[in-house]
């Protein structure tokens, strides 16, 4: 059977239960935070417990596009290989 082997230089996340509880945490805070901004950009924040239908699709949008934000973030000034700001994750 033939051995594959990495490059010297690739980093590898060795994933512990730890880990993907920091990683969880991390991604579950971001994205709430995040969508909470969604939503009072799209609905205001006074009228937000009242949006409409587009006012709700246009917080999603927001959400998504925060939380692709957060991940090209997290590869350029985080680990490569993962899209978590955690060092280690």
């Amino acid at each position: 059977m033939p051995e594959f082997t990495l490059p010297a230089d690739a980093e590898t996340v060795v994933k512990t239960a730890k880990t993907y509880a920091r990683d969880l945490a991390e991604r579950t805070l971001a994205t709430a935070v995040v969508a909470a901004g969604g939503v009072a950009v799209a609905a205001g924040p006074a009228d937000m417990f009242h949006a409409s239908f587009w006012e709700t699709m246009a917080a999603a949008g927001i959400a998504a596009g925060g939380t692709l934000l957060k991940g090209m973030l997290a590869r350029a000034f985080g680990t490569k290989n993962s899209a978590s700001l955690v060092k280690g994750v």
